[in-house]
């Protein structure tokens, strides 16, 4: 493996340990940065808090072909409607409507390879979002949706695994390990990889990703040769605002350089 991921657990007695061994189901993951509640990892940057300062600190509005907006950010700052804190709610007029790309937010820092944990709970149904790894790549926020455009879904390039959604007014987490595209001469040779655990459940395993799905309205490279021209270059982490009650909590994004091409942690 590329990278070490810290396990801070503490000791258990042998009894409950033999309990945890026997009963926890095969593809989840016991482990205190993975699911809801993750805690950062070693070298990991906070990038939600859940408070105003870090929003205008380190996000900014994605100004592609469809941006309506304006700064300051006008996503809100509310409380967390199942535990104590505050939490950011997907709220611009812009995108009133589902008008998608008028108002998303992006992280000002750019990455390529990455472990990103975010939590996110859909308020009500058919509540959409969008989490964009590199401002390019979906995985999917829809409630009732197991399509292969439907929740955690890597939109279009996989099956929605539906059955690990905890549902709307819930919190939920994506855990994501990520390795972007290769490039030589100028020419891509290796597509973008991602593994995902889906509140503790394993749920993609390098699945590899082929292109950008949704047009210049999307993303980076979205309008380049109908989203198959990816180009070599970072990008942000994105959220997407399609004018629905979606809220983000617990932000985290650890750097890497993952040499080889697998995502598996």
């Amino acid at each position: 493996m590329r990278t070490t991921v810290l396990n801070k657990n503490m000791p258990m007695p042998k009894l409950t340990l033999l309990a945890t061994t026997l009963f926890l189901a095969p593809n989840l993951h016991a482990d205190e940065n993975i699911g809801v509640g993750g805690q950062p990892i070693a070298g990991s940057e906070v990038i939600f808090d859940g408070s105003r300062d870090m929003l205008d600190a380190k996000w900014t509005y994605w100004k592609g072909p469809r941006f309506s907006s304006s700064l300051p950010i006008k996503w809100k700052i509310v409380d967390d409607p199942v535990a104590d804190g505050t939490v950011m709610m997907t709220d611009d007029p812009a995108a009133a409507g589902g008008k998608y790309g008028t108002s998303d937010i992006v992280t000002k820092r750019k990455y390529r390879d990455f472990r990103l944990h975010i939590e996110f709970l859909v308020a009500k149904k058919r509540g959409n979002s969008g989490v964009y790894l590199q401002n390019r790549y979906e995985i999917q926020v829809l409630d009732g949706d197991k399509t292969s455009h439907g929740m955690a879904a890597v939109i279009n390039e996989s099956k929605s695994p539906y059955e690990a959604y905890n549902g709307t007014g819930k919190w939920n987490a994506y855990d994501i390990m990520f390795r972007a595209a290769r490039f030589q001469d100028g020419k891509r040779t290796e597509k973008a990889m991602v593994t995902m655990y889906f509140n503790g459940k394993k749920v993609h395993s390098n699945v590899q990703i082929s292109q950008v799905w949704g047009g210049p309205n999307s993303g980076i490279d979205g309008g380049n040769d109908g989203g198959r021209g990816i180009t070599d270059v970072p990008g942000g982490l994105k959220l997407q605002n399609e004018g629905h009650d979606v809220r983000y909590r617990n932000i985290w994004i650890q750097e890497l350089e993952l040499t080889e091409a697998d995502t598996d942690f």
